[in-house]
């Protein structure tokens, strides 16, 4: 397995973009739609992590079954 920092930085930068269009539609009174601009990068992280663990258990799965 492999994991490449890239995924790392993407993770990142996801997480700051978020937070930048969280605060200023926040400043600009539209508190659900900050809301909503949260979620939606929560899931895009969730999807990217639950695809660096299926690597993961991939990995793990042709170590202890020597495949």
């Amino acid at each position: 397995m492999n994991i490449d920092i890239s995924t790392i930085f993407q993770i990142a930068g996801v997480g700051i973009i978020v937070a930048m269009i969280h605060t200023v539609l926040k400043q600009m009174g539209k508190e659900d739609m900050a809301q909503w601009v949260t979620l939606i990068g929560f899931v895009v992280v969730l999807f990217m992590v639950v695809r660096m663990l299926n690597d993961l258990f991939q990995e793990i799965k042709t170590i202890f079954l020597f495949q």
